[in-house]
């Protein structure tokens, strides 16, 4: 039996897969149910996306945070602007939504919902996306499809040749490179970076976490685009001067404040000195030679007692739960079609920690025995040959 799977996202036929009309594995009836199972979902893992995307389109979630309380079906579907002989189909959507937990479906034994009249409940949104609807993911859905689908369909190619990764396969033109160039893009990118520094912000900052700021009065956010993580920082810390370093189409017309400033630069040709330099999600874009250099820029940026706080993720960590894990997968895959970068995990930050040491320190003769290293190392491999007289 062939499936040949044609959409949206693929123009062409991206495979042709044959299962065996008999059992050649002698798998069990459950074995093959579970094998049937799973090729069917993973032949139409596209359909999350375009049901989701539908909602969107139809306004489902803003319906729902509007109303500002959970909506029987048939109040949603009034709400929308559908063809009421669409009616009957309506049920379809949401329950795949349902399904992937963004929307909620309560039972009537819920008292504090509007009466209903069709038998299946009350909509609400998840709690998390109560948070993120006004400026989260949902708005960038559908602007996503001709800027991200076409380097993930161009995967399997980049695979098959040398280019540096699959997004330049897609566009013959690194991301960075078309970013700068292409204002709608890089628009785009920056908005979206920005919504998501100003919810991870208002986690970071209203914990215990907040301390690794205190007593600090200068601070760099590098690469820190149109400031979203320096404003929280500021208002938070309003002793703190934060400075803003991102290259110049990003800062072109920035305008700061008494304590906050905006700097055309290039990491990886110098840092403004300040107290503290931040990097947020910023060396998983990197190879380990160029994260080097910008560690080193750093170390040179630093006044004081100063620190570098990186701000990254962490992969392969048992305690995770799913969702965080599966969330870790699919970035550690953004990195590799964007970038053909990767997430690291613990030995490979572990490795970094070593490095770190070995840029921020002077010398190390109290520390090695007969004398040791006497002048700054500027190179992975310098750090990695130093490191085996550990």
């Amino acid at each position: 039996m062939k499936f040949i799977i044609f959409n949206k996202f693929f123009p062409r036929i991206v495979e042709t897969l044959t299962m065996a009309d008999h059992n050649d594995q002698n798998l069990t009836p459950s074995e093959l149910l579970l094998a049937e199972t799973q090729s069917w979902n993973q032949l139409y893992f596209f359909i999350e996306h375009v049901t989701l995307k539908c909602a969107l389109q139809l306004g489902i979630p803003n319906a729902i945070l509007k109303h500002g309380k959970p909506m029987t079906l048939s109040k949603l579907m009034s709400s929308l602007s559908i063809s009421p002989s669409k009616y009957p189909y309506f049920h379809r959507v949401t329950r795949i939504i349902v399904r992937y937990g963004l929307l909620i479906l309560q039972k009537h034994e819920d008292n504090n919902v509007d009466d209903g009249d069709d038998g299946k409940g009350y909509y609400s949104l998840a709690p998390a996306d109560r948070y993120i609807m006004k400026d989260g993911p949902w708005n960038s859905m559908e602007d996503q499809d001709s800027f991200f689908f076409k380097a993930w369909n161009c995967l399997g190619d980049w695979f098959r040749n040398e280019d540096p990764s699959a997004f330049y396969t897609a566009y013959g033109d690194l991301f960075w490179s078309k970013l700068s160039r292409d204002t709608s893009s890089g628009n785009w990118f920056h908005a979206n970076m920005a919504r998501d520094s100003q919810s991870f912000m208002n986690v970071l900052i209203g914990n215990e976490l907040k301390d690794v700021f205190k007593g600090l009065t200068t601070l760099v956010d590098v690469v820190g685009g149109t400031g979203t993580v320096a404003m929280a920082l500021t208002k938070k810390f309003p002793d703190m001067k934060c400075i803003v370093l991102d290259l110049p189409p990003v800062e072109a017309n920035m305008l700061g404040s008494e304590n906050l400033e905006f700097v055309a630069g290039d990491m990886f040709q110098k840092i403004p000195a300040a107290n503290a330099v931040l990097l947020k999600w910023i060396l998983h874009d990197w190879n380990d030679e160029e994260c080097v250099k910008i560690l080193k820029n750093c170390k040179d940026a630093i006044t004081g007692s100063g620190k570098v706080i990186i701000i990254d993720l962490v992969m392969e960590n048992p305690e995770l739960d799913d969702e965080s894990f599966q969330a870790q997968l699919f970035i550690d895959m953004l990195m590799l079609v964007f970038l053909g970068r990767k997430e690291r995990n613990k030995k490979e930050w572990e490795n970094f920690s070593l490095m770190l040491i070995l840029l921020l320190q002077t010398y190390f003769d109290s520390w090695f025995k007969g004398g040791g290293l006497t002048s700054p190392l500027t190179s992975l491999s310098e750090a990695n040959e130093f490191a085996r007289t550990l």
